[in-house]
């Protein structure tokens, strides 16, 4: 390389005129002449040269930095055009050529195209102006090229003017399928548009979305960024920044723009792949520099140049990392590279490329491979030596055939092949040797519909004007210490998708997937992205779905949300559970436990009956109240724990209507036969004349019972029409979904279990009326704490049942029933039992007796004292010793005895055992 550097100063000393434009033939680069004759434009040279005198004179000067590549293919338009005319593919007719370098500059360009514009047969040139020209035949007849889009734009907007066919190999940029702006425009290569869409669906699938572009400030890399940001947000792909170069070398700020665009590869390390649209001598220009610095990333190569040789041959080119690139796929070009083995046969004098190729290839035959492609892209046409003794001596086979681009040579000899299949389609009622046979706009409607067969393919321009053909990925190996380019997969435009060879290639495909180059980590499933205050979507935090939400995939915007009904989600959860149905099983321990007690109380139940039956004429069976109101007492009591085993497992209508109506008819039926009893033993036991009448008018014993239980099935049955309990799926819980029974109306619910507390209140305060009664008789006294029990476990049930949910909320009623159950149960059976049982010797006549007796003296004692103690009290004894008579006669035989104050002592007590013995007898027939 330093031998180079110093050899290509020597070349530069002297300026010698041979390559410049002194007429006008002077300008074309190669030529034949033909019957009809068909442009090129194509930029064999990088650059052109800019003068240093000033004032800068309207001059065309000389151009440098000879493209191997881009003459490739003017050779392969040669080629193409001399295969046609040795073929029968236009008997008779032969084509020309006129192939102008534009050295990739729109003004040179531009003078190429006027010179395509001029009429045909003008020796000076000259191009008319005509408001119609429909008649006008110019010098060509159809254009190929040009090399890059930029001067296809500038090019197409003038030879609209005439409406000449343009056919371009290589320009791809997207707007060139505009036909009203570019009418006569066409190409043999897709739009950049799915070239964009394939970068941008490579690098999605790769998992990459923080990625770098640099591009060539000119129209077709501004038109490829733009197009590239279309599809890069569509598949969620940011980018992290975008360089633009000088689209001229001459530029003197493009040396500093390439180190501005690498010191900003270097600082992003968050960005590992690199997209680059630019011409094949900025990316020459940009590794070389990548290399210095080390920089090694993944990149992504345009058309333009991902099959060029020249950049894979870059000195130590495997440290700037892994190059992958969209090329053009090829056919068959067997045929033009036993051309280029034929080219050094071939003349010269008119084709001054070819010339200065092989002068070229004198001055820079010593140097090994990369420094002699170096040293011939180094030099310009106005150093070249003109004396070259052998060409044959150095003329290297290899290296063109080395450089060969396959998809540029191919679409250059399909271009040639479709205007050549248009001009056939025109020729074949004319005379086509005759160069007015037919004007360039009918050469253009022809082309419009023209079929050509490539290697059994039929290919046609789309209404755009582009033909839809694949792509290859080629991925750039190095193999045996050289680097390769290498297909390692075609892409479908119109399926969207990649194809692989074998297993193989597509390893190597995924292999790409090893290196990262994202702004965030990827969020795992279970978390979702939280947008950063950074501009760019792609930049985020990753944070846990929420409960009762859930991602299945990475990087997921948001989380799904699960149905809340019948689904629910852990924080970070990847999928929904479903829920678990939860009710008061029968396996469950605690609904165990209560079955127990209410299957305990069943058989408690039993128990007492089989006992009262047995002992059926005993004194304290028939103070029962006798074995018929026993039973019906006892079997709603065996209704009642019957009653809760409706409140456990899944609940069903049959269970949530029943459940309710027949614990509350059941103790509406328990307390109406308590209150009868309770109603009895007053009325038996009481001294107070009005209360007697009272209760005696009370004491309806069937009419009371049905009235009272009457009202509660009326209550239920209400209920039961018009606001029916149902089963209900409650989801409250955020795991489970509770099944449980509506009471269909909190207000009939409450009325039902009020008018229970109804009558519990009015038996209670019977009960608690005859509270006094004798010890045997006193079921009062149970009977009011029985009500109290009631009364204090349903007072507590309310708050809790109101506070509870769950499944365990039947067992919070079912515990209240039996408690209440329970507790009015042992208070008014057991003492009996305990007494029929344990205490037999007072389970006769003669000891109630003796009780009611006892009883009824202290009662009537008691009474007596009260007279006495008012008669003493009295003003005049005469009137007391009259009333005093008076009250005896009722009480005592109607016998009056008048009698000392110290005797009424004893005759009190007379009278007391009297009245007991009459009263003891009232009560037990009462009883």
């Amino acid at each position: 390389m330093a031998f180079v550097s110093f050899l290509i100063p020597c070349f530069v000393i002297v300026t010698d005129i041979a390559f410049s434009c002194q007429n006008t033939d002077d300008f074309v680069g190669a030529s034949s002449p033909g019957d009809i004759v068909i442009g090129g434009l194509f930029a064999v040279h990088s650059e052109m040269l800019h003068p240093e005198e000033h004032p800068i004179k309207p001059v065309i000067q000389n151009c440098a930095g000879f493209e191997i590549q881009i003459f490739l293919q003017t050779l392969a338009m040669i080629h193409a055009i001399e295969t046609i005319n040795n073929s029968t593919l236009l008997s008779g007719v032969t084509l020309g050529y006129e192939i102008y370098d534009t050295c990739a500059e729109v003004t040179k360009a531009m003078g190429s195209a006027l010179r395509f514009l001029a009429k045909f047969n003008s020796s000076k040139d000259v191009v008319e102006f005509k408001c119609n020209y429909s008649d006008y035949v110019p010098r060509i007849k159809a254009v190929t090229g040009a090399s890059y889009s930029e001067v296809s734009m500038a090019v197409s907007r003038l030879l609209a003017l005439q409406l000449i066919p343009q056919v371009s190999p290589a320009s791809s940029a997207e707007i060139l399928s505009d036909k009203i702006r570019f009418p006569s425009f066409f190409r043999t290569i897709p739009s950049d548009f799915h070239q964009t869409r394939a970068m941008a669906h490579l690098i999605c699938e790769s998992g990459w979305n923080w990625i770098g572009v640099i591009a060539t400030d000119d129209d077709n890399g501004r038109f490829a960024l733009e197009s590239f940001g279309v599809q890069a947000m569509a598949n969620n792909v940011c980018i992290a920044f975008k360089e633009m170069l000088p689209a001229y070398l001459s530029d003197n700020s493009f040396h500093t723009k390439v180190d501005h665009a690498i010191e900003k590869i270097v600082k992003e390390t968050r960005v590992n792949v690199i997209v680059v649209f630019m011409r094949q001598f900025h990316v020459l220009k940009l590794f070389k520099k990548a290399v210095e610095r080390n920089v090694k990333k993944i990149w992504i190569a345009s058309d333009n140049w991902s099959a060029a040789v020249k950049i894979s041959t870059i000195p130590n080119i495997r440290q700037l990392g892994t190059i992958v690139g969209f090329g053009f796929k090829s056919g068959d070009i067997s045929t033009f590279q036993d051309f280029l083995r034929n080219l050094p046969e071939k003349p010269t004098d008119n084709n001054k490329f070819l010339h200065e190729y092989i002068m070229l290839l004198s001055v820079c035959a010593h140097l090994e491979y990369h420094d002699f492609q170096t040293c011939i892209s180094n030099q310009s046409q106005d150093v070249l030596l003109q004396n070259v003794e052998n060409k044959h001596q150095i003329w290297r086979d290899d290296f063109l055939n080395a450089n060969i681009e396959p998809g540029f040579i191919h679409s250059t000899i399909l271009a040639v092949y479709a205007i050549a299949h248009a001009i056939k389609g025109q020729c074949k009622d004319r005379n086509c040797k005759d160069p007015s046979a037919f004007t360039p706009w009918e050469l253009l409607e022809e082309l419009k519909k023209v079929t050509v067969i490539d290697n059994g393919k039929e290919i046609k321009f789309d209404s755009n004007g582009d033909i839809s053909t694949s792509y290859n990925v080629l991925l750039w190996k190095e193999i045996d210490g050289h680097m390769e380019i290498t297909t390692m997969a075609e892409y479908d435009p119109e399926k969207g998708g990649f194809i692989f060879e074998d297993e193989e290639k597509k390893k190597e495909f995924l292999d790409l997937k090893k290196v990262l180059s994202t702004c965030s980590q990827h969020c795992r499933p279970g978390q979702m992205k939280k947008v950063t205050e950074s501009p760019h979507t792609c930049c985020y935090e990753c944070v846990y779905c929420p409960e009762n939400h859930y991602s299945n995939q990475t990087d997921m915007d948001y989380c799904y949300r699960c149905n809340n009904k019948t689904y629910w989600a852990p924080i970070n959860s990847t999928t929904c559970y479903r829920k678990t149905i939860h009710f008061l099983a029968w396996t469950d321990w605690f609904a165990i436990f209560l079955l127990f007690l209410s299957a305990f109380g069943v058989v408690l139940v039993l128990l007492i009956s089989v006992i009262f039956t047995k002992n059926l004429n005993t004194p304290v069976v028939k103070a029962s109240g006798g074995l018929t109101v026993c039973y019906i007492i006892l079997f709603s009591h065996f209704l009642i724990f019957l009653s809760t085993v409706f409140f456990i497992d899944e609940p069903t209508e049959f269970k949530c209507k029943t459940r309710q109506a027949l614990f509350g008819i059941s103790f509406a039926l328990c307390i109406s036969c308590i209150l009868i009893k309770s109603l009895k033993i007053l009325l038996a036991f009481s001294f107070d004349p009005k209360l007697q009448n009272f209760l005696k008018c009370m004491y309806k014993p069937i009419p009371t019972v049905v009235t009272c239980t009457g009202i509660q099935v009326i209550i239920c049955t209400f209920w039961l029409i018009f606001r029916t309990p149902f089963v209900k799926q409650n989801f409250s819980i955020p795991r489970a979904i509770i099944v449980e029974c509506n009471e269909g109306s909190i207000v009939a619910f409450g009325i039902m279990l009020g008018y229970i507390a109804a009558l519990a209140f009015i038996c209670f305060i019977f009960a608690f009326k005859g509270r006094k009664l004798p010890e045997n008789y006193n079921e009062a006294k149970f009977i009011t704490f029985g009500m109290l029990i009631y009364f204090i476990a349903w007072i507590v049930f309310i708050p809790v049942y109101a506070t509870t949910f769950g499944k365990y909320l039947p067992a919070v009623e079912i515990i209240v029933v039996l408690i209440s159950n329970y507790g009015i149960l042992c208070c008014t059976f057991l003492p009996k039992c305990y007494i029929i049982i344990y205490k037999q010797e007072t389970n006769t006549k003669s000891a109630f007796l003796k009780m009611i007796y006892t009883y009824s003296s202290k009662s009537a004692g008691s009474v007596a004292v009260s007279q006495i103690s008012l008669d003493s009290k009295s003003s005049s004894s005469r009137a007391t010793i009259s009333d005093s008579c008076k009250a005896e006669k009722n009480s005592v035989n109607g016998n009056c005895h008048s009698q000392v104050p110290g005797q009424r002592l004893i005759k009190g007590e007379v009278l007391s055992k009297n009245t007991a013995r009459t009263m003891a007898r009232k009560r037990l027939s009462s009883i």
